[in-house]
């Protein structure tokens, strides 16, 4: 069973979301368990104060490093393994991706730790952290967000978290791909039909256009995924398709 924490200074901004939908009947089947503690739990004074502001002058407030180490250290006593992840929200870190989920979901034990203010004292990173992830080239008020995503990408790629075993295997992302197009009754809605294969009943034309759509998709909006897509023969040709009947659209 993977095992995910989550350290926060909202346990309820977190707690509430992990408490629906397929994180909370992968729980409930004893697929994931989560827990999400009080950073404020791991001060030492009568604030409980998890910020100061910042060495060398500047605006805002910085997040202690002791509160963090201490809180990694309870969660992890003999500290981190190799089948653990101690993950430092932050938007300096490498972007999280499919593959950074797969990972974790092959993992014992992952522990988000979600920043607020202007950061975390460096020394978290140095001293606890095995990791820096973002969600993306933006800022966020808090690592909160980032670490419900994480959380939810992660529990969904454990075995019997879905209710089709298949359904991760045919998400975007899974095989370097964005995903094709879905459509689902009527096959009429406000004159916009289902394209026709779809009710085809030839399971060999609709597996074709589904991997062609994919393709085309991904050609459009995220061209730099085909760079390091696992591409078949088939796929290949599908492209050479794709790349013609776009020529001939253009003329």
């Amino acid at each position: 069973m993977l095992r995910i924490d989550v350290v926060t200074i909202f346990p309820r901004m977190v707690e509430a979301p992990l408490a629906e939908g397929i994180v909370r009947r992968a729980a409930e089947r004893g697929i994931v368990g989560i827990r999400v503690h009080d950073l404020r739990d791991f001060t030492d004074d009568r604030h409980r104060s998890v910020d100061d502001s910042p060495f060398g002058g500047g605006p805002g407030m910085v997040m202690k490093a002791e509160p963090f180490l201490r809180a990694v250290q309870a969660v992890l006593p003999g500290g981190a393994g190799p089948r653990d992840a101690v993950v430092l929200l932050s938007p300096r870190g490498r972007r999280f991706d499919q593959a950074a989920a797969a990972r974790y979901a092959g993992g014992d034990r992952l522990v988000l730790l979600c920043g607020r203010y202007e950061g975390i004292d460096e020394r978290v990173q140095a001293a606890a952290a095995t990791e820096e992830v973002s969600l993306g080239d933006f800022v966020l008020t808090g690592g909160e967000v980032a670490a419900l995503a994480v959380a939810e990408a992660t529990v969904r790629l454990l075995p019997g978290a879905l209710g089709d075993e298949e359904s991760a295997g045919a998400d975007s992302f899974a095989d370097g791909l964005l995903d094709f197009p879905h459509y689902t009754r009527p096959a009429a809605v406000r004159g916009l039909a289902v394209p026709e294969v779809l009710l085809s009943g030839d399971h060999g034309r609709v597996r074709r256009w589904r991997r062609k759509e994919a393709l085309r998709a991904t050609r459009q909006r995220r061209p730099d995924l085909l760079a390091s897509a696992r591409l078949t023969a088939e796929d290949e040709a599908l492209l050479r398709e794709i790349e013609d009947e776009t020529a001939l659209v253009h003329r």
